[in-house]
């Protein structure tokens, strides 16, 4: 077996990121659709999400990198099957389940933005990759990031006490 050279690592790389995105975007809407967002604050963020997939999938064919569509596909499906899961509850939905969708999303998005920081450090190196491009859509992974933090907080509060905000004080002596 011959080792891989740069070329094919790096488009293993942003295949697997093209198909976490893929989840990803899936994940966003349904959460958008389902969870109160009297701000649009959801809808928005799932917009947000989508142009970065559609970002990567540009940067991936500017570098000339083939785009594996069966991976992006087996993900959007394990996404849609993941929606199956026991939440303690059978005809409603629970509050457990919009905290774990919005921590999903939390580490999905710490994964965009990680993969932003990486194609930054070869932007000097690969003339196709515009780093300040690169720059403007980390600064957006992390804003969503802190939109996250906070409605991930609300839901906690949410699903374990009955309120809008988790309470940092601990245990009540």
């Amino acid at each position: 077996m011959e080792p891989a050279d740069d070329r094919t690592l790096l488009g293993i790389y942003l295949n697997d990121h093209l198909a976490g995105a893929a989840a990803g975007v899936e994940l966003a809407r349904r959460v958008a659709a389902t969870h109160d967002d009297p701000g649009g604050r959801l809808r928005g963020l799932a917009d947000d999400i989508a142009a970065d997939r559609g970002a990567l999938l540009s940067i991936t064919m500017s570098l000339g990198i083939p785009v594996r569509r069966y991976k992006s596909m087996a993900m959007w499906a394990m996404e849609k099957a993941g929606r199956l899961k026991f939440n303690g509850r059978l005809r409603s939905r629970s509050p457990l389940s919009d905290l774990l969708e919005l921590e999903a999303m939390r580490v999905a998005v710490e994964g965009k933005a990680a993969c932003w920081r990486t194609l930054l450090t070869l932007a000097d190196d690969e003339p196709d990759l515009d780093a300040a491009e690169l720059r403007v859509l980390e600064g957006r992974a992390q804003a969503q990031i802190l939109l996250l933090e906070e409605l991930r907080v609300e839901a906690a509060g949410k699903a374990f006490r009955g309120t809008g905000a988790a309470d940092d004080t601990g245990p009540a002596a």
